[in-house]
């Protein structure tokens, strides 16, 4: 490569934190780079993605497109018409600014970016964060340059030659933040601390079984740092003030939507009682988190199982099904958690933890 050549890259992925958060690792990455030019995230002016990117002041640009019906309906015609749109409209980008190379993290949002690159001939690289592939990686990969997967198993999905096993693009702060600067950042104290999690929306399931159980928690002395997503956090906000009156002036507790320091939180946290999105689970094996899993029971391709199964199959985390979850087994499975039990589980989450995903990938995405 000509080193006064300065790369321009698209980098494309949105819709939830699993397919934003390693696509922003990867994006950041690359403005590191002495060979970088111009770098654009395309995404969906509506989603979480919009917002992220906009607050950091990287560029930006837009696709009008949404997951795909799962039944023919007239509303799968629309859905393939803005598809239609939406792909021709990243081929205008790409006539636009001239990227030499594309990183996608698959899911619908990076599709019309990816089938574009494909169509234009522009050399792409998909990740996907899950056991089993989602229909955008799967159906893609054969054009693509490489396929960077986070699990050994994803492999028997694809079909291209070049695939590596590099776990998820995970943020530098995970390696580089402590313990200790995590918990003054919250305003916390050194002791016992459980993150209860549903991902960025939040899930009732857990949510409702949290509720029951935190003033107990407290009581123990035990931090509770939950996230109740965004559309839940009125109904999780009126259940607790009719079980504990006065839950906001409790030190121990943290009850917000949302945090937009994930780090922190879990770099700050013992355990964790979450989903089962592929992301998440790599973002907690980084911070050496024992965890309580619960996969949502409706993940396309019932990939959160098969994310869940993996982990307690590692001894990293508790497996309990969603159908299961109450306010007694819930507090029965953090109660198991303690002593030897509970290092066991942060040091086998650590062995799978994968720090370098970010490099491998630009290596691969390289020109």
């Amino acid at each position: 490569m000509n080193k006064e050549h300065k790369l321009t890259y698209f980098i494309t992925g949105g819709g939830t934190g699993g397919h934003i958060y390693p696509a922003l690792a990867v994006f950041e990455e690359l403005l590191k780079k002495d060979t970088t030019g111009d770098i654009f995230y395309i995404g969906n002016f509506k989603n979480l993605e919009y917002g992220i990117i906009r607050s950091k002041g990287y560029k930006f640009l837009g696709v009008d497109v949404e997951g795909m019906p799962r039944k023919a309906s007239p509303q799968f015609f629309l859905w393939g018409i803005k598809l239609a749109i939406a792909v021709l409209k990243s081929c205008f980008y790409i006539l636009k600014y001239r990227p030499d190379a594309i990183f996608g993290t698959g899911g619908y949002v990076s599709a019309p970016t990816v089938m574009a690159a494909r169509i234009l001939k522009i050399p792409y690289v998909l990740h996907d964060c899950d056991a089993k592939p989602g229909l955008v990686t799967r159906n893609l990969a054969t054009g693509a340059k490489s396929v960077s997967l986070a699990f050994e198993d994803a492999k028997n999905y694809i079909n291209n030659k070049n695939i590596f096993i590099n776990g998820n693009p995970i943020r530098k702060e995970f390696q580089t933040l402590t313990r200790e600067k995590a918990l003054e950042n919250l305003g916390l104290q050194d002791k016992l601390t459980i993150c209860i999690m549903g991902g960025s929306q939040g899930a009732k399931t857990i949510n409702n079984a949290a509720v029951q159980i935190l003033k107990k928690l407290s009581q123990e002395n035990i931090q509770v740092i939950f996230q109740t997503g965004k559309r839940h956090f009125e109904d999780v906000n009126e259940e607790l003030l009719k079980i504990y009156p006065d839950y906001k002036k409790d030190k121990n507790l943290i009850v917000r939507p949302y945090f937009e320091d994930m780090i922190s939180v879990l770099k700050a946290s013992d355990i964790a009682v979450a989903r089962s999105g592929s992301l998440s689970l790599s973002e907690i094996c980084a911070s050496n988190v024992a965890s309580i899993l619960v996969p949502y029971p409706h993940a396309a391709a019932d990939h959160q199982r098969i994310n869940a199964r993996y982990m307690e199959s590692h001894g990293a985390a508790l497996y309990l099904e969603d159908a299961d979850t109450t306010a007694e087994t819930l507090l029965s499975y953090i109660n198991s958690l303690k002593g030897e039990k509970l290092k066991q589980l942060q040091a086998n989450a650590a062995k799978l933890a994968k720090f370098d995903g970010v490099e491998k990938i630009i290596e691969q995405l390289g020109i």
